[in-house]
Formats: structure tokens, C-alpha cells, sequence
């Protein structure tokens, strides 16, 4: 078994960006970007969440 030093380098980490040119993506690649950006969704309706009970704690303790 023979390893490159290719093996050793950190494999860089999947991005997208919107709008880009999907023609030369794998079904693969593909179904890496749709969880990578339901992940990043999800991580966005959370703090969304997180805010608007702040916002709401604030404005219930200022209308006292």
C-alpha cells in the first residue's frame, strides 16, 4: 500500500456559495451541499428562536 503526501493534507472543508455552478458536481457532492446547508438552516432557525425569547423576556420585563 503506498501513500502520497496528498493523504496527510487536511481535507478541506465542503463550502457553497449561492448561485454558484452546479454542472460540475457529483449527485455526491450534491447531497453533501443540501445537508451542509439544512445544517446551517437549522443552526440559523435556532439562534433565531434564542432571539426573539430574549426580545420577548425583555419586552415583558420593561412593560412591568
Amino acid at each position: 500500500m503506498t501513500f502520497t503526501m496528498d493523504d496527510d493534507r487536511p481535507r478541506p472543508k465542503t463550502t457553497h456559495e449561492i448561485g454558484q455552478d452546479l454542472t460540475l458536481l457529483s449527485v455526491a457532492e450534491l447531497d453533501a451541499r443540501v445537508a451542509l446547508l439544512r445544517e446551517e438552516i437549522a443552526r440559523l432557525e435556532a439562534d433565531r428562536v434564542r432571539k426573539e425569547a430574549s426580545r420577548a423576556a425583555a419586552s415583558a420585563f420593561f412593560k412591568s
